[in-house]
């Protein structure tokens, strides 16, 4: 049996293996690692200003952002420069401790991970290393079941149960507002009667901008009217409703000249909001899942009256 296949796929994860056998010295092996990262982090800037060429390129890397699943926003952008068809990328290690493999063969993603290192005065600093991830497509394992979808009235009345901040009906919003985010009464004011894709949407784009509304951040709601705009998208997305009617023109057109830093920026906060709406919808349905109730299989009443009477009368010998 030849393991030479396997044990090089265990060492694909940080694939540090130097070529030709090639011996560095410490100094030398340092300033290859530094422009490995110079080298993605370049990615990394050109993607960002990629997604926001127009329409199209904007909704392609927030439809990523909806499939994937919650990753950094480094993470997302060098991803989605890779492969735009990554789902659910770990790992070497990671799949091996959720029980999965990754095939032999393939081959993997540059991905970030987070690492800690000791500085000279002793204390702990944070850093990153670039290693490699493998999507879920390449690993074999337990089958995977697709998460239950979930109707849009069931994640609306999700939204407003977990809600940051309550949510009120409104009669007295104006002309073209389906709802509106009111600062000083920490209030979600909505309008009652749209259909329910109109009334997701603006819940969760409002919800965004509550999110942003922290103390000492100085909210305006006009610095966050494309975050959240984009944020509702997302959670549109992740939630499978018709996004047809979203447009990313003007949000395009406003940071296209922008610097790669103030788009990666942007996009962080884009996922931030999402990634919080749709933490609270799911923690929402696991309650949900965790609520004792009867179900199709029930013990007949008869078998559970005798079962009664048989144990009171062993009771009482």
């Amino acid at each position: 049996m030849d393991l030479s296949k396997m044990i090089k796929n265990r060492e694909a994860e940080q694939q540090e293996t130097q070529p030709d056998g090639q011996q560095f010295s410490k100094e030398e092996y340092a300033a290859i690692k530094k422009a490995e990262r110079e080298e993605v982090w370049a990615r990394v800037d050109a993607q960002a200003q990629a997604v926001f060429r127009d329409d199209a390129s904007m909704k392609g890397f927030l439809d990523f952002m909806a499939r994937c699943t919650p990753q950094s926003t480094r993470n997302l952008l060098i991803l989605y420069d890779q492969n735009p068809e990554i789902t659910h990328p770990r790992t070497f290690a990671m799949w091996a401790e959720a029980g999965r493999s990754v095939r032999t063969g393939e081959s993997g993603y540059a991905f970030f991970t987070e690492s800690k290192y000791e500085r000279e005065d002793g204390t702990t600093g944070r850093g990153y290393d670039i290693v490699k991830a493998f999507d879920i497509s390449q690993t074999r394992g337990p089958q995977m079941y697709p998460a239950q979808p979930h109707l849009p009235d069931e994640v609306i009345a999700a939204m407003i149960e977990n809600s940051p901040v309550p949510l009120a009906l409104s009669d007295q919003l104006p002309k073209g507002v389906q709802a509106q985010y009111v600062p000083a009464r920490k209030t979600i004011y909505v309008r009652n009667g749209m259909d329910e894709t109109a009334t997701l949407c603006a819940i969760a784009r409002e919800q965004a901008h509550a999110s942003y509304d922290v103390p000492g951040a100085g909210y305006r709601r006009q610095a966050y009217a494309a975050q959240s705009y984009c944020a509702a998208y997302v959670v549109a997305q992740k939630f499978g409703l018709d996004t047809s009617g979203f447009k990313f023109d003007k949000v395009c057109e406003s940071w296209a000249g922008k610097e790669p830093q103030e788009q990666r920026t942007f996009l962080g906060e884009v996922k931030r909001a999402a990634y919080s709406i749709n933490r609270e919808v799911q923690r929402s349905f696991r309650d949900m899942d965790q609520v004792i109730k009867p179900d199709e299989f029930e013990i007949g009443k008869g078998t559970q009256a005798k079962t009664e009477k048989a144990e009171k009368a062993t009771e009482s010998r």
